[in-house]
């Protein structure tokens, strides 16, 4: 991201931070528990494994729960920005064509929007942990954050490649939900990273999200310090991704207005 686009999407943070105020207040508008779905969704997909995997399947992991919990809620953040963000220009087109302004403005609010839904949803996973009897290591939450951050600009770069190619590509918004499901198997969600076969290690490091969620793990259920090659991995996918995704954005947005 060159000066002349940072300095030119700072002065629209205003508009930002307007959208995603909207986004928010818009996600369950109409519905009867409204805001409490930001926890509800997570809350029951985390029963539903749960079931699944330690009772009928029994996944044999110690409380298995909060294993699972500290990944998923991370996960379902990337997700939406992979599935959902995958539409998001297209849904704003009568933005797109009736008001000159930055385009990466908006991956970058639907973006933020899902990272706050998903701090609100930490607050729960917190308790969550408190509850187990986990002891925290005070050391090791201070890199919650930092893992947070790397996670964002990682699902930010994703937004701004699959948002752009959407418009051209209309299919690609149905795939993305396929993708996502296949992805979400392929990351260490539901089992431990060491249950991984030797020779299919190299692939699975290969995936952006499978030191995201180790980390996450690290910090929240095993209570220790993530190790500086999982942080240092997580971090360089992150910042190429971003970079791709801002390139990719670039050359392709320069046509919306008209292909929309």
């Amino acid at each position: 991201m060159n000066i002349k686009l940072f300095n030119e999407i700072y002065a629209y943070r205003e508009m930002i931070a307007s959208l995603v105020r909207k986004d928010l207040r818009g996600r369950y508008k109409g519905s009867v528990l409204g805001f409490l779905w930001t926890f509800l969704n997570p809350l029951l997909q985390l029963l539903v494994y749960t079931l699944v995997f330690s009772v009928i399947m029994r996944a044999n992991i110690e409380k298995f729960y909060l294993f699972l919990f500290v990944a998923l809620v991370p996960w379902l953040f990337f997700a939406s920005c992979l599935s959902a963000g995958a539409g998001v220009i297209v849904n704003e087109k009568n933005l797109i064509v009736k008001i000159h302004f930055p385009r990466e403005v908006i991956p970058i609010y639907f973006v933020t929007s899902s990272f706050i839904n998903m701090l609100y949803c930490f607050v729960v996973v917190i308790a969550v942990v408190l509850v187990s009897g986990i002891q925290l290591n005070i050391v090791a939450f201070f890199y919650l954050p930092v893992i947070m951050a790397v996670e964002y600009i990682m699902a930010l770069g994703v937004c701004f490649m699959v948002s752009a190619v959407t418009v051209y590509f209309r299919d690609l918004q149905h795939i993305m939900g396929i993708l996502t499901m296949a992805w979400q198997f392929l990351t260490p969600i539901l089992y431990p990273i060491t249950l991984v076969p030797d020779e299919l290690m190299p692939i699975f490091m290969l995936n952006p999200m499978t030191p995201v969620i180790n980390a996450y793990r690290d910090i929240l259920y095993y209570g220790k310090v993530p190790q500086m090659f999982t942080m240092i991995h997580a971090a360089i996918f992150g910042i190429v991704i971003l970079i791709f995704g801002i390139l990719i954005f670039g050359r392709l947005k320069r046509r919306f207005a008209e292909v929309l």
